[in-house]
This record gives structure tokens, sequence and C-alpha cells, in this order.
């Protein structure tokens, strides 16, 4: 093992583990890297010749997963790695000895995974990772969508909104941007499904989806009013469920008690699909689209919701076997 210099040595006499770096610390325990890694390898060329010495393929997932984790741009993660000591060990920089990469190299490694639409590979691998640790999807699903802000002005280089990202309105607000539509296993609260694609902006109904959120094998499917009446496209997709999703009344045909008590009863399921939101939306800053176009943002989600799968997961992996 290379001894470590000054630089990263440094003379404190009082340190204290922050909260960054029992997370990193955790993350680092967690995931498996190996396996990631392999599916990546096959598009991941290494320059030969002159010029910097290559980066290797591990240490750019790392910064890949920070920018998730931490809400930051290709520019921005370069900054914060020479900013914060513990961003450098997770990473495995020593200053010392070699430079962080630079925001070219961050950017190419991530329009390689883009090219290759590796974020949904890695989303389904992960999801078998847990799988063969004892966290398997189980047979009741619940479905839900949330709205992912894109930027509305037109000061650019186009003088254009984004092409591919739609408006709607939901209550008396309107929003423009896109959807991310989730399936959520109702035991675990884990992500087993994610739509992302071109039908996803943000004025298509959530019910459009629905029959991409269903692994097949449910025997309940809980959902909010706006997948009310899909009664078809669950029996389609899952033969075996029953439809839990919430009555939706009229101006001429007002809900009865006894579905406001019945809608209640869901809720109680269905409020565990916010969790998965709220890690990704909260926790990881994910509130607005970074790229232009649906695909690239698409990419980004899918690699999220397996990283918030991870970090919700983190404390039954950690668990002494």
């Amino acid at each position: 093992m290379r001894q470590k210099t000054l630089a990263e040595n440094g003379f404190e006499r009082f340190r204290k583990t922050t909260r960054r770096e029992r997370f990193l610390a955790e993350m680092e325990q967690v995931i498996p890297w190996r396996k990631l890694c392999k599916v990546i390898k096959p598009y991941y060329s290494v320059p030969k010749g002159a010029g910097r010495p290559p980066v290797g393929l591990e240490r750019m997932l790392r910064i890949h997963f920070l920018q998730h984790w931490f809400n930051l741009s290709d520019p921005a993660v370069e900054e914060a790695l020479y900013d914060s000591r513990a961003m450098r060990q997770f990473v495995g920089i020593d200053l010392g000895h070699e430079p962080v990469p630079d925001e070219t190299t961050v950017c190419k490694f991530r329009h390689l995974l883009e090219s290759r639409n590796l974020g949904d590979r890695l989303f389904g691998l992960i999801n078998e990772y847990l799988a063969e640790n004892g966290l398997n999807v189980r047979t009741g699903t619940i479905v839900d969508a949330t709205i992912i802000d894109a930027p509305s002005s037109t000061k650019n280089k186009d003088g254009k909104r984004d092409p591919e990202m739609h408006q709607t309105r939901k209550g008396n607000q309107w929003y423009f941007g896109m959807k991310g539509h989730i399936g959520v296993d109702s035991q675990s609260k884990l992500i087993h499904s994610v739509a992302a694609t071109a039908a996803t902006a943000a004025n298509v109904h959530d019910s459009r989806l629905l029959g991409d959120l269903l692994h097949g094998a449910e025997t309940r499917v809980w959902g909010d009013s706006a997948y009310a009446g899909q009664g078809d496209v669950i029996r389609e997709h899952a033969p075996r469920a029953k439809d839990f999703t919430h009555k939706k009344g009229a101006r001429n045909r007002p809900l009865s008690d006894d579905d406001r008590r019945k809608n209640t009863t869901k809720s109680q399921v269905r409020a565990k699909a916010e969790h998965p939101f709220f890690v990704l939306k909260r926790i990881f800053g994910f509130n607005k689209v970074r790229y232009r176009g649906l695909d690239k943002n698409a990419n980004r989600l899918f690699m999220a919701c397996g990283l918030v799968n991870l970090y919700m997961a983190r404390r039954i992996l950690l668990r002494p076997t």
C-alpha cells in the first residue's frame, strides 16, 4: 500500500467524523462495485500514449455517484473533490501524487453511460444484487409519478425552451418539465420499475405508463385517483392483481362516505411510494432536470433510482450475518 503524503495526512489535532464521511463509508460497503464495473467495462476504453495517465473505471464510477448523491454538475464535482477530503478518500485521490480528473473527463464518462443506455442496465443489476441479499420484490405494487421541473427560460443560445419537455397543470399550478414514473414494492418500499422515455413528458397522464410499472406477479396494485378506471390495464399486465387504486369522484357524482373511508385506508399503503421520492428529490436533490433532452435525464433517473434503493436498503445490507 502506498504511503500517504503530508497533503493527505495533515496536522489536525482535533477531528470529528462528519455525516458525509459516515454516509460515504456506508455506501462504500453496500455498493457492488465489481458487478457494476463489469457491465461498463466493455464500453470503457482507456486512452493510450502521451497525455494524462488514464483514469480507472471504478474511480470514474465513484465520481459519477458523487454527482448523484450531492447533486453536482461536471465542473462542480471537480471543485468539490478539491475541496472535500471525505470525497477524495471515497474516490481514492491523493493530491500529493495526482490531480482530480477534470470536468471534461467527467463529462465524457457521463456521455458514455448515456449513449449506451447503461443507467437502465445498472438499475436492473442493483435490484438483482438486492434480491440476492434477501430484498425480493413481493406481490404488491404501488404506482406513482412525480414532476421533475425543467428550466422554462428562453434566455439560452437557441432562444427556446427544451422542445422535449412540456407543461402540465397540477391543481391550480402549472409546471414545465418531465415526469418520473415508478413502481414501488408495497413491503420493502424499493423501486422495482421505472418509466422514463419520450412518453413521460409532464403533460402525459400518469395512467398511460401503468402497464410499464407492473412486474406481473402482483396480487394487489395501489395508486392515487390518477390511476382510477384502469382495471383492464391491471388485469392485462398482472392477471392475479386486485385493483386498490383510489376511487375518483366527479362534480355530479361525488364519492360516498364508504368510498372516502376506503380511500383513506388505501392511502396508508400508497404513502409508502413517497419514501423513495423523498430520497430522490429532497436528499439527492433531483428536483430539476440538469440536461436538455429526455434521454439524458432518463438515464440520470434510472441511475438515481438504483442509488435510492441502495440508500434505503443500506441498514439491512450492513447488518452482521
